[in-house]
């Protein structure tokens, strides 16, 4: 791991060590900054976000966190001591630093299955109903006419495809949360 402080951190963000603290931090597991500014938080997500392209995460819990919990791609916000600002700003929030955990392994796990799934569930149900449209084409001589009214495709973006996302959605959990949590190698899949 490594540890900076705020002085030390004020002269790698502007100047130039960058490359050279950029490098670092992709070999360490962990990187701490103590005692750094709002801002230099915010600069150093943002540096490493651009630079490294790495997907962020921020936590914070206070009124001092909410420029990089914003500059982030997913902010969380632990409720606290320090107020609710960090909750407000952030994406997720949470009321203590141990529902982390949980959030990422088992919540993300759960949402990133779901959403991915839904995508070729959604990509699947179109493509089914253009092909129908295209093959019907060459029996109308190419006139461009739909062989079904307005309201049936309504009805069937609306009523007829929407349930299997919904139960699909509220009740799919391919790996239990127990199982999840004892195995944290699940969440690099």
């Amino acid at each position: 791991g490594l540890v900076i402080d705020g002085r030390t951190l004020e002269h790698v963000l502007h100047g130039s060590l960058q490359n050279v603290f950029l490098e670092l931090t992709e070999k360490c597991r962990a990187v701490v900054c103590c005692r750094a500014t709002p801002l230099q938080k915010s600069v150093l997500v943002r540096l490493v976000r651009s630079k490294l392209k790495a997907m962020t995460l921020a936590v914070g819990d206070g009124a001092n966190d909410v420029s990089m919990i914003q500059v982030a791609d997913t902010g969380v916000g632990i409720s606290g001591q320090e107020g609710m600002q960090a909750v407000m700003a952030s994406d997720f929030a949470i009321c203590q630093f141990r529902h982390l955990k949980k959030l990422l392994l088992v919540h993300g796990h759960w949402s990133y299955t779901r959403l991915s799934n839904m995508v070729l569930y959604f990509f699947y149900k179109n493509v089914a109903y253009v092909n129908l449209l295209f093959w019907y084409q060459f029996f109308c001589g190419f006139s461009g006419t739909s062989m079904t009214d307005y309201w049936i495709l309504i009805l069937f973006n609306l009523l007829f495809t929407s349930v299997p996302p919904i139960i699909y959605g509220v009740l799919e959990k391919d790996v239990s949360a127990e199982v999840l949590l004892q195995l944290p190698q699940l969440y690099m899949m």
